[in-house]
C-alpha cells in the first residue's frame, strides 16, 4: 500500500509539472478586460488589420503569415507556431521570444492575465 501511494504521489507531481498544456484554463470574461490592452493594435475579426495583424485564427497559425500584413523579417523567419505555450511566452516578454519584432508592447506581467487573454482570444475566433 505504501509503495502504491508513493507512486501515485510521484506521478501526480510529474503530471502537474509537465503533463498539462500551458494556459488551458483561463477566464474568458477576465480575458476580455485584458484584451483591451491588445485591441488598440489587434482585432479578432477575420481580415481586419490595425497597427498589428488580425488575431482571428491565430491558434495553430505560423507566425508572420497573415496575408497583407508587413511583418518584421525576425517574425517571418522565427519558425514559431502560435499555440498556448508560445503565446504564453510571447505575451509575457515579446522581445525575449522574437528579439526584433515590430510589436512595441512590453508584455503582460501577471500569469493570470496571460492565461485569461489567451482564453478570450480562443473563445473569440483566435
Amino acid at each position: 500500500m505504501k509503495t502504491s501511494f508513493i507512486k501515485v504521489v510521484g506521478l501526480t507531481a510529474v503530471l502537474a509539472a509537465f503533463g498539462s498544456p500551458a494556459m488551458a484554463d483561463g477566464d474568458v470574461k477576465a480575458g476580455e478586460k485584458v484584451f483591451r490592452k491588445c485591441k488598440a493594435c489587434h482585432a479578432l475579426e477575420e481580415g481586419k488589420k490595425k497597427v498589428g495583424p488580425s488575431l482571428y485564427g491565430v491558434i495553430g497559425r505560423a507566425a508572420g503569415t497573415v496575408e497583407g500584413f508587413k511583418y518584421s523579417s525576425a517574425m517571418t523567419e522565427s519558425g514559431l507556431t502560435w499555440d498556448d505555450e508560445t503565446l504564453e511566452k510571447f505575451l509575457a516578454k515579446p522581445k525575449d521570444v522574437v528579439a526584433k519584432t515590430k510589436m512595441s508592447f512590453a508584455g503582460l506581467k501577471k500569469e493570470d492575465d496571460i492565461e485569461n487573454v489567451i482564453a478570450y482570444i480562443k473563445a473569440n475566433g483566435g
